[in-house]
């Protein structure tokens, strides 16, 4: 007899198409001898409070089923309670939009991680957490801010119907715009908040984001540490020449990238400002972000 899980499910991730997939990805792990329960979310968030719910009446096992915003979701709903008590354990059936965190282990999508549940292949994985003005969120992708969460932003907010033309229209728009700034951030080695403008500063746990960007490509999700990657103020067309980089990991050779793996970073920002955290677009006062080391189990 296998694990018993929890799965919840966004059926509106992948426009549809993760309820529709569902049926034979249940049916195959549960002819392997896994136990799964089901849970559908009917609103935003709504994946937070199942996840809290289910881990205060024992439930430890977790399967997101959609994209990376209902990982996200489960995620905030696990912690801060998953330090406390028993660490969790979180698998993924990719049927929405993609994950991104699960690219780290393979290319393989739903396939590969069937068979990791199937499996039971699972390894230690730190949690991100950010405070900010409001409260406290955590994550285990990735946090940006600039260029990359100024795109997503305008994608989320006006061409959130267009699908992968309205992505790219959100970049257009933002390269017309080119907003370089500073967010000032310090680290535990600088005394210092570093205020220099840039075009955009990322926080990782993984090294991909966007599905197939690998923005951060030296990262390890149980090392303990944040992978901090900073490109400074570069020019639109040298953002443009340079940007399969981004998908091969080579930007951060770039004169103008740096990268760090730090145990946290502190914010001394004037306002909130517009956030990508896994997939999620939202507008934050950061103040700092930490590391919950090895405290999930992530089955890949």
């Amino acid at each position: 007899m296998g694990k018993t899980y929890l799965a919840i499910v966004n059926p509106a991730a992948g426009g549809g198409r993760s309820n529709q997939l569902l049926g034979p990805a249940l049916d195959r792990l549960k002819a392997a001898g896994i136990q799964i329960e089901v849970a559908r979310t009917a609103a935003r968030g709504q994946a937070t409070e199942f996840a809290r719910s289910a881990y205060a009446r024992g439930i430890r096992n977790f399967i997101a089923v959609g994209g990376d915003g209902t990982s996200f979701e489960i995620v905030n709903g696990l912690y801060p309670q998953g330090v406390e008590k028993q660490p969790p354990t979180l698998a993924f059936l990719p049927l929405g939009t993609g994950n991104s965190f699960l690219r780290d282990f393979s290319d393989r999508g739903v396939e590969h991680a069937i068979e990791s549940i199937i499996a039971d292949r699972s390894r230690p994985c730190d949690v991100m957490r950010l405070r900010h003005r409001s409260g406290t969120l955590h994550y285990i992708n990735l946090l940006s801010m600039g260029f990359s969460a100024d795109v997503a932003t305008l994608r989320a907010r006006r061409f959130s119907s267009w699908g992968e033309p309205g992505y790219f229209m959100s970049i257009f728009l933002t390269l017309a715009r080119f907003n370089r700034r500073p967010f000032p951030v310090r680290t535990p080695e600088e005394a210092e908040f570093d205020r220099r403008p840039c075009l955009f500063l990322t926080f990782s746990n993984s090294k991909f984001t966007g599905g197939t960007m690998m923005i951060a490509p030296t990262a390890q999700v149980d090392d303990g540490l944040i992978e901090y990657v900073r490109w400074g103020p570069i020019g639109r067309l040298g953002l443009i020449r340079n940007l399969p980089g981004l998908y091969d990991g080579t930007h951060i050779q770039h004169p103008l990238a740096e990268r760090k793996a730090v145990s946290r970073v502190e914010f001394n920002l004037d306002a909130p400002v517009d956030v990508m955290v896994d997939g999620e677009v939202l507008s934050l006062d950061c103040e700092q972000i930490d590391v919950l080391s090895q405290t999930l189990a992530v089955v890949v």
